[in-house]
């Protein structure tokens, strides 16, 4: 059982790392011991960041009290990023944190599978094969052994494939599949050794208006066969309705433009039984489900003891419970079921720490550290109550243990000043699920241990043994870095171990537009004082990279030496990937160091393999200068200043004809006209522009959220045609349109290497002014031809594009940027002809 404990630890103790530390209030107290008293437990299952319903989670945690958690089959790494250029693995590290800080929220905790988010699916069959179902089964499974819900509830319905995302079918599936499959012995026998099998009781699904189309024909339908749940409640202790606390826990999904206004009065909410016996009470889930004391041998006397604790429970002086509380702590250690003996354990610690205002924290001296450095580590202990409590001992474990046997007075804060080197090479932080190569539709994960995590969990932690009434309690905190910032005040930061240097190249695609040399920076940054070494660049074949390598000296930590080397490109066509790396005596170091920071999310760096791609480019354009108007967020206006192009960047604020004249385009960014509210002011500038003689190139939107109906000069109608598989055939509707031939002759060779899709939210209705340019579409479809539309408007040109550009860039996909090229330089051909 080492491993079930361990892994329970894992969940409640290391959620938060990095953040600031929690200091209940009376009422927050009391809302714990109200929790303490249930044992019972809701899993949550859906497939993504934000698939979650924040309002039922809430409830269910605040006030049924049930033990609840939010299963994510994966981290959203296949979405768009409204706040930042982040896509793909970084993306889902941000949509990780989001959810953590979403679940600190409404009170629920946070779980994983192993599978990635590779993009839209459109049937659970593609989703599962690309998946490998026998993988994310078995963490589906996984979960419900560690976790042990009572409860199941899926979001969405599994009788639906092919209606929706394919992954949110397939976390349907697979949740009623694993309902049976976690009681079976037979099955993923290594789990079981580990932590026993378990049969949830019920399984619902929660449904809503969506399901049946719109909220008329949902109000219409007979439910008799569905529960309803009130999650509207008020809650005096916090001052807050349910729902109010899970718009601000929806709000956390920044990165999806998910922000929510709270709501108060009654909300009806439904789910469906599908597995298990129907409740005799509809309106109670956990109807005939032992959720007292009573369900663990010898919980009865705890129970008796606690619900005392409960009943007297004095706001002003939460202190005075603590006497009953460690008895009931004493005695819970003695129970035979080591789930419960855990995960009660962990919640009555936190109480007793809360009722004497106990304050533990180990901050150490700097943000980041390599290993066999020596950390300084400043250590606070305060007990803000009159109960009698001494200090035992400070541990980190295999690194310090020191007795202290200090007694605690009231509101006496004791400081005390140590050091420890970290010593293992492995512990290098950065997120788990990222440190091996996994497949498209599977992260790899060698840990088992870790398999399921939301994230990596502190190496580093300081062991508080507080002794109180003769009873030794352990607290375990993780180091943490804080300073005081001059606008924020506090501000934290987790202490994280990287390595002596990483480095990097600045652009994560270079394009040789001719065989002409270009300089690359290459920027080392030094992970300790007095960093000398070497540093050299491997080029793909053909390619050549000078001088072979060069001299890297940094006297401080932190620092940065930039370094330059030029690459010759051949002569021909041609790509591959540049990989920087930095040896230092005998250890060679390849990896990048990026950060992460935003404010409603912890710090984060991540190491990932430091690598560029570069390609020598057979292309030609026409055109100089662009005007990019950004949208939700893409690394466009970087791409196409890559093969030469002039890129300003442009406010819809300084949107007027005047500061158009200079520029031979526009370009408008991705989903700009769902997150751009002042841009629909500014069409008939831009319309008036086109007019006048220039392109204007607008990428994808979504119909939901459409600031504006007049997208175009004509008549636009967007949907939800997508194509998603990136190796779908494309048919040449018009093969002599200008748009294929000039000033490149884009042939099918052009749309191979294509990433994650072809494109996204199609026009299926357009004015006869447009001639749409391509066909295309996914197994078993029709045809879509609004993947690429033009038209003539006046003098210029007006294209509207569906076509995934911002993932095709990035990933230096030659041909996305031959069809761009054309498409900023369709009209251009007389002029071409004169010069």
């Amino acid at each position: 059982m080492q491993k079930f404990l361990a892994a329970l630890l894992l969940i409640v103790t290391f959620s938060t790392a990095a953040q600031q530390p929690e200091k209940p209030n009376a009422s927050e107290i009391y809302d714990a011991i109200e929790k303490l008293n249930f044992l019972g437990s809701v899993l949550y299952v859906a497939a993504h960041p934000d698939d979650e319903n924040t309002r039922l989670i809430s409830y269910m945690a605040n006030n049924v009290k049930a033990r609840t958690a939010y299963l994510s089959l994966t981290r959203g790494d296949g979405g768009q990023n409204l706040i930042g250029p982040e896509i793909r693995e970084l993306l889902g590290v941000i949509r990780t944190q989001e959810l953590l800080t979403a679940r600190a929220i409404d009170g629920g905790e946070q779980l994983f599978t192993r599978a990635n988010d590779f993009g839209y699916s459109k049937h659970p069959d593609e989703t599962l094969e690309i998946w490998n179902k026998k993988e994310v089964l078995s963490d589906v499974v996984l979960a419900i052994r560690t976790f042990k819900p009572d409860i199941i509830i899926n979001r969405f319905d599994h009788r639906s494939p092919g209606k929706t995302h394919g992954h949110h079918t397939s976390s349907a599936m697979l949740s009623i599949e694993a309902f049976d499959v976690a009681n079976d012995p037979s099955a993923y026998k290594n789990q079981v050794t580990d932590f026993g099998t378990w049969q949830p009781q019920r399984l619902f699904f929660n449904t809503s208006y969506w399901f049946y189309g719109g909220q008329d024909k949902f109000d219409a339908a007979d439910k008799s066969h569905l529960l309803p749940i009130d999650i509207g409640t008020y809650y005096p202790s916090k001052g807050k309705s349910n729902t109010e606390i899970a718009s601000l826990s929806r709000s956390q999904h920044k990165s999806q433009g998910f922000g929510d206004t709270g709501t108060r009065g009654s909300t009806i909410d439904y789910v469906e039984l599908i597995k298990g016996e129907m409740p005799k009470n509809k309106s109670d889930l956990f109807e005939g489900i032992d959720t007292t004391w009573n369900r663990v041998k010898g919980g009865q006397a705890i129970g008796a003891l606690l619900e005392k604790v409960q009943r007297d429970y004095d706001f002003k002086n939460p202190s005075a419970s603590i006497d009953n509380l460690i008895k009931a702590y004493t005695l819970i250690q003695s129970i035979e079921d080591e789930h419960w003996k855990a995960v009660k354990s962990e919640d009555i610690k936190n109480i007793i720490a809360a009722c004497a205002g106990l304050y533990l924290e180990a901050v150490a001296g700097t943000s980041q550290s390599t290993v066999n450095d020596e950390v300084n580590l400043a250590i606070e202990v305060i007990n803000r109550s009159a109960k009698n409590m001494s200090l035992a001992s400070v541990v980190i474990p295999n690194h310090l243990s020191i007795s202290k046997n200090i007694s605690l007075a009231e509101n006496r804060k004791i400081e005390l000043q140590e050091t420890f080197i970290p010593s293992n090479k492995k512990v290098v932080t950065t997120p788990y699920w990222l440190t091996e190569k996994g497949t498209l539709g599977m992260y790899k994960v060698s840990n088992k241990d870790l398999i399921g995590r939301p994230e990596t969990p502190s190496y580093f932690n300081v062991v508080f043994n507080i002794t109180i009434n003769g009873v030794t309690i352990p607290y375990t905190k993780p180091v943490v870095y804080k300073t005081n910032d001059p606008v924020k005040g506090e501000s934290y930061k987790p202490f994280e171990i990287i390595p002596e240097a990483s480095v990097k190249i600045a652009e994560k695609v270079i394009i040789f537009e001719d065989d002409q040399p270009k300089e690359i920076p290459v920027i080392v940054k030094a992970g300790k004082d007095n960093l000398d070494g070497v540093a050299s660049v491997d080029a793909p074949k053909g390619w050549r990279v000078l001088p072979r390598q060069q001299k890297v000296n940094i006297a401080y930590k932190g620092q940065e030496q930039h370094l330059v080397f030029t690459v010759i490109p051949p002569s021909k066509q041609s790509e591959g990937a540049l990989k920087p790396q930095v040896t230092i005596g005998d250890e060679t170091f390849n990896s990048e160091l990026i950060e992460i920071d935003y404010d409603h999310i912890p710090y984060q760096t991540v190491l990932l393999p430091s690598e560029s791609r570069v390609v020598r480019l057979d292309i030609k354009k026409q055109g100089e200068k662009i005007a990019y108007i950004e949208g939700a967020g893409d690394v466009v206006p970087e791409s196409l200043r890559q093969i030469g192009y002039q890129v300003d960047i442009i406010t819809p604020d300084a949107i007027t004809p005047e500061t158009l004249k200079p520029y031979d385009a526009v370009v408008v960014g991705i989903r700009a006209y769902n997150t751009v509210e002042t841009l629909k002011f500014k069409q008939d500038i831009l319309f008036d522009f086109v007019k006048n003689g220039g392109n204007m190139i607008v990428q994808y939107n979504t119909n939901h959220r459409l600031l504006t109906n007049k997208l175009a000069p004509y008549p636009l109608t967007l949907s939800k045609d997508r194509v998603t598989d990136e190796f779908a055939e494309v048919t040449f509707l018009a093969p002599n349109h200008a748009l294929l031939n000039f000033p490149n002759k884009i042939t099918q060779a052009d749309f191979k290497g294509w990433t994650q899709e072809r494109g996204l939210y199609f026009p299926n209705q357009w004015d006869n002014q447009f001639t749409p340019i391509l066909s295309l579409n996914d197994k078993g479809e029709t045809p879509k031809h609004g993947s690429l539309l033009v038209a003539k408007y006046g003098k210029g040109y007006y294209i509207y594009t569906g076509l995934s550009f911002f993932r095709e860039f990035p990933a230096g996909v030659s041909g996305a940027y031959r069809l761009f090229a054309n498409m900023l330089s369709v009209g251009k051909e007389a002029s071409a002809l004169k010069n």
